[in-house]
Parts: C-alpha cells; sequence; structure tokens
C-alpha cells in the first residue's frame, strides 16, 4: 500500500542509530494518501504521495 502509483515512490531502508551507535533496522515509508481525481470525465482513486501531490499543484494540473 505505501507505494506512490503515480511516482512509483515505494519503501526504503536504513538503520536507526543510538547514541552509542548501534544500528537497528528500520523502514521509512512514504506520505501516501488515497485521493480522487476526474480523469476523463471519471472519477479515478488513486494512492498518491503528499510529494506528488504538492508537485501536481504546483504545475497546476490540480487545485
Amino acid at each position: 500500500m505505501a507505494i506512490c502509483e503515480i511516482t512509483g515512490k515505494g519503501k526504503m531502508y536504513g538503520h536507526n542509530v543510538s547514541f552509542s551507535q548501534r544500528k537497528t533496522r528500520k523502514v521509512f515509508k512514504p506520505n501516501v494518501q488515497k485521493r480522487t481525481f476526474m480523469v476523463d470525465g471519471q472519477k479515478v482513486r488513486l494512492n498518491v504521495s503528499t510529494s506528488a501531490l504538492r508537485t501536481l499543484r504546483k504545475k497546476g494540473l490540480i487545485k
């Protein structure tokens, strides 16, 4: 579910690093929201990352 259907952005892996420099595995998930868009007069529901929403608003493709 944590995959943007426009940009393809998905989860990334890394480490939590404590003060004592112990490293444990961590998953970084993108902020994905369900949004409804009008495409050719039909409502389409997509999982879109918030960074993609900002870009679409900046380009004027959505209000």
